[in-house]
């Protein structure tokens, strides 16, 4: 049997799956014992076990300032944000996007501005979100929803427009009204599209979510790397970034659990990534 044709087992790909990981933190520790070998004091690259103690020291002990947990802490505010913002921009993705989608008069009405706001790098209106609404909560859940909603609102107009047209003469037909065919015909068609869109929204969310509270915030993930780094506590940053990783990553694994309970006939033709 050619190789292309063989399916593995659940236990042979977890196996698979964990060897990039596993050489990773292999070369990380032969790197980091060689560099302190040279050095014993050396910040740049710390041990496993500092890795490990910085991350019980800022999870499982608590702030001798403050009394919190700062990784748990810093996490729950961080993802009320990303939650709050990716939520703005999947309503502003159904609305919008299915309208232009749809609607011929809405499409060339609107469909130049989002493009256009698409292309606008959102880091650099930043400043300009500082001004308008402060340095609070507001600025940095706008930045996401502005960073993600142009591309999410594109990307469910397109699936709209991809919809064999056959569905909406039946529809037609048999007398539905324009709000019928959405919720019928339109929804139910744009919703795998959706899940993708917010799972592929939530990469650039992070770095903007990331980027704001670095600049303007006193608590969050971003927040932490960002004061740390002063002190090149290392020990701090990698576990964050290591953290942020597998936040991102339950994410996504969670939406695409979603995508394959909700919409099953989505999935039939294959795995996805």
């Amino acid at each position: 049997m050619r190789i292309i044709n063989r399916t593995l087992s659940r236990r042979a790909a977890i196996l698979l799956g964990s060897i990039p990981f596993a050489l990773l933190i292999g070369a990380y520790a032969i790197a980091s014992h060689l560099r302190r070998i040279n050095n014993p004091a050396d910040k740049l690259l710390p041990s496993l076990g500092s890795l490990g103690d910085a991350i019980w020291r800022m999870g499982f002990e608590a702030d001798k300032r403050s009394g919190d947990y700062l990784l748990w802490l810093d996490t729950i505010d961080s993802l009320s944000r990303l939650a709050v913002g990716i939520f703005i921009s999947t309503l502003l993705a159904i609305g919008l996007g299915i309208s232009i989608g749809f609607i011929p008069h809405i499409r060339r009405g609107l469909a130049p501005f989002v493009a256009t706001l698409s292309l606008i790098p959102p880091i650099t209106i930043l400043p300009i979100l500082f001004i308008i609404f402060g340095l609070g909560e507001t600025s940095k859940v706008m930045l996401i929803a502005i960073g993600t909603a142009p591309v999410m609102i594109r990307t469910i107009a397109q699936a709209v427009m991809d919809i064999p047209r056959e569905l909406i003469i039946k529809a037609e037909t048999l007398g539905a009204s324009t709000w019928q065919m959405i919720a019928r015909v339109v929804l139910p068609q744009v919703m795998p599209k959706l899940i993708i869109a917010i799972r592929l929204g939530l990469v650039p969310a992070w770095i903007f979510l990331i980027s704001a509270e670095a600049i303007a915030s006193t608590s969050g993930l971003g927040y932490r790397i960002f004061l740390v780094r002063r002190y090149l506590a290392m020990d701090v940053i990698l576990p964050y970034v290591a953290w942020i990783t597998l936040l991102a990553f339950i994410l996504d694994r969670l939406l695409l659990m979603a995508s394959r309970k909700a919409l099953p006939w989505n999935h039939l033709s294959g795995d996805s990534l």
